[in-house]
């Protein structure tokens, strides 16, 4: 089967699913890559305790942070659905910064977040991509700010209307009058973007190396393994990733390690037209989309770009 036809194929599937997105997979070895629409930036969501992981380790390595400081963070008291942690937390608690790092990047803790933002704020982790030369990923607010949506305004019985919210108010340039979905004013990076920060991750690169060692080892204590991680892990392979999820939108960014050696970075940024807060089926089929794709390069077949 021809690159075109997989990524025709890729975007079909999607589409069956009530999905549009972008999706890249790049081998981090050679370089070759297939995807589309990866240059199309995207709300972050979660997506940005990555950086925010980077920004924090790269002061921890200069030694401008203490690892072991503690820090007193307020109970976050959330009750909805999602968040977990010490968003979830009924009173104040005392961590240390790398157990905050954890919290954040392998439980997806915003609360753990925006602690580690009070110390490198948004645009000190901004400035941190720019001294990295990684490009394309804006910083712009903390973590807090994703859980502070219509969403959170309706009981559970009524999240669909915030869901039809997100999907029916976006404009044809990607703004949005909710702040967290409008690329403007969003955290926001391209498929691209993410496969590039994971590429330095993974290979030598202007991040320090026990930097880059610390964030690879906690994207793969990553707890949330429901949307790309049961098509690319197994007993020959180590799926180590992020999850980024707000409203409509569904991401996952990773890294597939295989066990003869080869590593693919694969990043998959969607959004969904179903007015649902649970979509089981819209994540495995972005599984087998990025599967399908990486399935392709790894044949050795030329790549597509998209």
């Amino acid at each position: 089967m021809s690159a075109a036809t997989v990524v025709r194929n890729a975007r079909d599937l999607l589409d069956e699913a009530g999905l549009h997105g972008a999706v890249l997979v790049r081998d981090l070895d050679t370089g070759a890559e297939i995807g589309f629409d990866t240059d199309t930036p995207y709300p972050a969501a979660s997506l940005v305790k990555v950086p925010l992981a980077v920004a924090v380790l790269e002061r921890i390595t200069r030694g401008e942070l203490d690892p072991a400081r503690p820090v007193d963070v307020p109970p976050g008291r959330i009750t909805a659905p999602g968040p977990t942690g010490l968003s979830r937390f009924r009173h104040p608690a005392r961590i240390a910064v790398e157990d905050l790092l954890y919290l954040s990047t392998s439980v997806s803790d915003s609360v753990a977040a925006d602690a580690l933002f009070d110390l490198v704020p948004p645009d000190a982790v901004a400035t941190e991509l720019r001294r990295l030369r990684l490009d394309g990923i804006a910083v712009r607010h903390r973590a807090g700010e994703l859980v502070d949506t219509p969403a959170e305004r309706f009981g559970p019985d009524e999240v669909h209307l915030a869901h039809s919210l997100a999907i029916g108010a976006v404009t044809p340039g990607q703004g949005h009058p909710v702040a967290q979905l409008d690329v403007t004013r969003a955290n926001t990076g391209s498929a691209r973007a993410f496969v590039d920060l994971l590429h330095a991750l993974w290979r030598p690169s202007a991040i320090h190396p026990a930097t880059a060692a610390r964030v690879r080892a906690l994207m793969g204590d990553n707890l949330h393994r429901q949307r790309l991680a049961p098509d690319f892990t197994s007993d020959a392979s180590r799926w180590s990733a992020k999850t980024g999820t707000l409203l409509h939108l569904r991401h996952e960014v990773g890294v597939v390690d295989h066990a003869d050696g080869q590593s693919y970075a694969v990043a998959a940024l969607t959004a969904s037209r179903v007015p649902a807060a649970a979509q089981p089926g819209s994540e495995a089929t972005m599984a087998q989309v990025a599967r399908s794709l990486h399935d392709h390069l790894r044949t050795g077949t030329l790549p597509w770009w998209g």
